[in-house]
């Protein structure tokens, strides 16, 4: 669903797919062209990254000792008090695809009904605990959402802010396995696109509420209730090419927040008690992020960066350098809304430009209300672990990583 972070306008951390806008970028033209078929993607659906991801973790050499060691998945703390609701969904819908990435190809072949997917995991599996460059096994947990926004296809008023299709100048460079960042040129700043002084851009949709506007340029994609009582899906098309910068950062150096009321919430909640420097902050950031209409079911997720619906509580976004996409994984968190561990095996399906290193993931939570208040207080530190065929050498993200 590529995000800059997708919480992450907090300052204590570049947004997470706050995204989230530094993600695999859409070829503009050509691109689009292959992606008609595949008009469901958010953000920045490549489907092709499936593929590319098979050739960009290879697993250790034969013989190469992992720097860490796998334990029985029975042992992960709080292992059997996750009900696994919600997750055969997630493998299934990536089993779905084409080329499923490796090595789903045979364990969806393998895969089995839902009451025996526990079992399955346990025989099939191992867990490797993963640590950072330093050894540390311990990182940033966030979360992000699906916005719900309401909106019109024509202007209606002046407080609408509007969602603009990539001009034919914003050109990207399309990601490969030699350059796993992507590259955009720079194009105009925020700044001077919200002020008009561009000429010839294309609005797809007009956004009632220009907090929300900027924010979904955060998350990536959201769902619109038009006037009609349809709904209308976007998703993140491309961008202009400047660095992203946290607002939550900028309010906290003028001293407006302080860092624990720096986030979603607290964010969104400044900027509307003070409509008069509102504009000014945000326009702060000079990240402008360009969207296109998604014609699929409002029924499914939207899609993550492996090119399947994310599964609310199920799906994650991990840096993509580092983590296999489709890697099945597990993580030990804390609830932001209760401060119980969080204790879950989850489905690695998406990508974000802010979500850097092996021990970094952002939450997929959904759509809705608690959706958005999980995803907006999320900001701890936990522990993850790749579940990997006992049968197969684990990939290079194990081998390079210290031992507990």
């Amino acid at each position: 669903m590529v995000h800059q972070t997708k919480s992450s306008t907090s300052a204590r951390m570049p947004p997470a797919s706050a995204r989230r806008i530094q993600v695999p970028s859409i070829m503009i033209g050509a691109w689009l062209r292959t992606w008609q078929c595949s008009a469901r993607a958010l953000g920045l659906i490549l489907i092709a990254g499936a593929v590319m991801a098979g050739a960009s973790f290879a697993r250790a050499a034969s013989g190469t000792p992992p720097a860490s060691q796998s334990v029985p998945v029975v042992q992960l703390p709080g292992w059997s008090q996750d009900r696994l609701d919600g997750l055969r969904q997630a493998l299934t819908r990536q089993c779905a695809l084409r080329s499923p990435p490796a090595p789903w190809p045979q364990l969806c072949r393998e895969l089995p009904p839902a009451a025996e997917l526990r079992s399955w995991i346990e025989r099939r599996f191992v867990a490797w605990p993963l640590a950072d460059d330093k050894g540390r096994h311990e990182g940033l947990i966030t979360g992000y959402h699906e916005p719900l926004l309401t909106g019109s296809l024509q202007r209606e008023h002046d407080r609408q802010t509007p969602l603009y299709a990539p001009p034919p100048e914003v050109v990207s460079i399309a990601q490969s396995a030699a350059n796993p960042s992507g590259r955009v040129r720079r194009w105009h700043t925020r700044a001077e696109i919200e002020s008009g002084q561009v000429d010839g851009l294309e609005p797809i949709a007009w956004i009632d509420d220009p907090v929300e506007a900027f924010f979904l340029h955060v998350q990536g994609s959201a769902r619109v209730r038009l006037r009609d009582g349809s709904w209308l899906r976007v998703g993140y098309a491309g961008h202009n090419g400047h660095t992203y910068r946290a607002i939550g950062r900028v309010l906290i150096e003028r001293g407006a927040l302080s860092r624990d009321e720096a986030t979603a919430p607290g964010i969104k909640a400044w900027l509307r008690a003070n409509p008069g420097q509102a504009t000014e902050v945000m326009q702060s950031n000079p990240r402008y992020v360009f969207f296109r209409r998604l014609d699929h079911s409002t029924a499914d997720g939207p899609f993550g960066s492996l090119g399947v619906p994310l599964t609310a509580g199920r799906s994650i976004a991990t840096d993509r350098s580092r983590i296999p996409h489709g890697a099945l994984m597990y993580l030990d968190g804390i609830d932001p809304l209760n401060r119980r561990p969080m204790r879950m095996a989850v489905v690695n399906q998406d990508t974000g430009g802010a979500i850097l290193g092996v021990v970094r993931a952002d939450v997929f939570w959904g759509a809705g209300d608690e959706a958005e208040k999980r995803a907006g207080l999320m900001r701890e530190n936990g522990r993850l672990w790749l579940l990997w065929p006992a049968d197969l050498d684990p990939p290079t993200v194990v081998t390079r990583t210290s031992a507990p």
